[in-house]
């Protein structure tokens, strides 16, 4: 006699228990609801507001305070960078003259505000016009352009150097042996292997901190730089219209939005061959 098992149909798995209401879900929804209320608020300002003749008006001067300001930015981080691999190196090396250099370098910039390092620069050093004139340099000091490209270049530099610095120390120790092992140079070694694979570990804080210099940027519109910011500011002055904020934070918003999303399709690019 044969015995046939039968088998219990599949069942759908028991529902969730529900969440209970605490006071943390609480905060965010009323967090989120006035979030949601600004962004709608903002909008209606907008729509209700919008002047085709302001915008028509002082469009033009916006893209001449975007070019301003993307040149500001692109400069600076590229001298940073070159100025950067000086000071990385000179904060790993052993002499302690160099580190301690360095490591006061680093720490005076990374910790006071770019807007104090901007002011000692525009308005301290201003006040040594004569010494300056002697030196053949007021040409420079005078222009607030300059004085501004200066200060960032500074800032960034410091930054930029500890981020170097943090990416080469993380490569592995045996990629040093390896190379060591194979017979190349220390030179061939550096800029080959080590190097190569430092930059992939700081590309984004290196993407972080270009973000961060547009975004800090504004500042310069204080010394009378006619950035982005500074012809807002302009704008505002004549128009006393609380748009032509806006129109500016949705400008820097954009930025940072297309830099965010290039940066990340560069990551995803360089580092495809790590991903499994």
């Amino acid at each position: 006699m044969s015995h046939v098992a039968t088998l219990i149909p599949p069942q759908a798995p028991p529902p969730l228990p529900p969440k209970p209401f605490t006071a943390g879900r609480l905060f965010g929804n009323v967090f989120m609801g006035v979030w949601l209320a600004l962004a709608v608020g903002v909008f209606m300002l907008i729509v209700n507001g919008w002047d085709p003749e302001k915008f028509a008006k002082y469009g033009p001067n916006y893209l001449s305070g975007l070019g301003v300001t993307l040149l500001l930015v692109v400069i600076s981080v590229s001298l940073g960078g070159v100025l950067s691999l000086p000071l990385a190196f000179a904060r790993m090396s052993k002499n302690p003259v160099f580190s301690w250099f360095a490591a006061g370098y680093v720490y005076f910039f990374r910790g006071t505000p770019l807007l104090t390092q901007l002011f000692l620069i525009y308005y301290g050093l201003g006040s040594f016009s004569p010494e300056l004139k002697s030196l053949g340099l007021w040409w420079f000091f005078r222009d607030a352009w300059n004085c501004a490209l200066l200060a960032f270049t500074l800032n960034t530099a410091a930054y930029q150097a500890e981020i170097l610095r943090g990416a080469i120390e993380s490569v592995p120790r045996g990629q040093h042996e390896g190379a060591s092992a194979l017979g190349l140079p220390k030179k061939v070694t550096f800029f080959k292997v080590i190097l190569p694979q430092a930059l992939i570990v700081a590309l984004r804080p290196y993407g972080n901190e270009i973000i961060l210099m547009i975004k800090g940027s504004a500042i310069v519109a204080i010394v009378t730089v006619l950035d982005l910011m500074g012809q807002t500011r302009l704008a505002f002055s004549r128009t006393f219209d609380p748009q032509t904020y806006i129109w500016a934070a949705l400008i820097y918003l954009l930025i940072v939005e297309l830099l965010r999303n290039l940066w990340a399709w560069l990551d995803a690019r360089l580092t495809r061959h790590l991903k499994r």
